[in-house]
């Protein structure tokens, strides 16, 4: 199986000759890199110097990241092949803490090994494992799609809309969450401008958003992150979209951080805010907002950025990468499988009836 071109003008990680590539986002919109893995190890640290980030890609990642291992080791011995991949899944596992799509991602390579009989050679399992990651990145790309045609119906002709952090074709496999659903109302016709957030520290939005938006040729206003207060005010804001990276049982959203003042602004200008997420971002297993591990980054990327440092040497910093907005605040959650308003726990739960979450 060929792994799936994004359905955007973004490549975000593409296969090519036994190794994964994945675009720099660290030195987007300047440069326009890609950085090739060719080990578990190394895409672990792809992942985590944030050389790609959002949840859906982090996962499409850390998968191709256990089929690049398993090739690198399939003319070891069994003993020494099954040793490889602890060590591979383990990695992995390490590289960022908040992402659900990553624990689901490698938990799907897992079952392809558990399902390979007990006299599977390493080769087999090897090639069984990366048809594996090409179809979870198809999956993310038609998830993303489908999405996409769901939450567009919400959006009006006209209607201006604030998104935070990156939630496009450069978090995903293709389209994007958030960003896919402005893109697939776009493509219906519909004219919609988009406000994005510079989302500090690391600036996804000023760097990432507003990259991606320009190339589709989507209006796009960038503002600093303390101005939607006022815009929702002015009443130049009529929507809020934003991805996820993990969202809990009871439908409290884990997102980049900034998003839960967002949320709490929206409300009190009655404002619709609405989460675009697949269901690999669903965490049925934690059961609210406060049990969702929120990765701590370093201080450097607070105290400055891209080598420059404004703040004063040896100042305290606290670096939250993401915090948690509570279901209450979410208008809808978007999935491929339609738009749930007004999320809680009886109707995530039944989200997941009809659907086998590792198919």
């Amino acid at each position: 199986m060929k792994t799936c071109a994004p359905s955007s003008m973004v490549e975000t990680l593409r296969w090519r000759e036994g190794r994964l590539e994945l675009i720099d986002q660290r030195v987007l919109p300047a440069r326009v890199e890609f950085v090739a893995c060719a080990t578990a190890d190394e895409t672990a640290r792809a992942i985590r110097d944030m050389v790609v980030r959002g949840a859906p890609a982090i996962g499409c990642a850390a998968a191709y990241g256990i089929a690049l291992e398993a090739a690198r080791l399939k003319n070891a011995t069994p003993g020494e092949f099954s040793a490889g991949l602890g060590r591979a899944f383990d990695a992995l596992a390490g590289s960022r803490p908040t992402a659900v799509n990553l624990f689901w991602a490698l938990e799907r390579m897992r079952d392809v090994i558990k399902a390979s009989s007990a006299a599977a050679r390493p080769a087999d399992i090897a090639a069984r494992l990366l048809d594996e990651a090409h179809r979870i990145a198809a999956a993310d790309v038609a998830a993303n799609r489908a999405m996409g045609g769901h939450g567009a119906a919400l959006l009006a002709d006209g209607m201006r809309v604030l998104t935070h952090c990156n939630a496009g074709a450069l978090a995903t496999a293709g389209h994007g969450t958030a960003l896919g659903v402005i893109r697939s109302a776009v493509a219906a016709g519909k004219r919609i401008s988009v406000i994005a957030g510079e989302t500090r520290p690391f600036l996804q939005g000023a760097r990432l958003t507003a990259w991606e938006l320009t190339r589709d040729g989507i209006p796009v206003t960038l503002i600093a992150d303390s101005m939607s207060g006022h815009l929702m005010s002015r009443g130049e804001i009529d929507a809020v979209i934003v991805g996820a990276d993990r969202v809990a049982a009871n439908g409290d959203v884990a997102n980049k951080i900034g998003t839960y003042m967002i949320a709490v602004l929206a409300r009190r200008h009655r404002i619709p805010f609405y989460v675009a997420a697949p269901l690999s971002t669903i965490d049925p297993r934690i059961a609210c907002g406060d049990a969702i591990p929120i990765e701590e980054r370093g201080a450097a990327e607070v105290r400055g950025h891209a080598g420059l440092e404004w703040a004063p040497a040896g100042v305290a910093v606290r670096n939250p990468a993401f915090d948690v907005t509570p279901a209450e605040l979410v208008t809808a959650l978007i999935t491929e499988m339609g738009v749930m308003r007004e999320p809680d726990r009886g109707r995530i739960a039944a989200l997941f009836k009809p659907v086998n979450r590792d198919s």
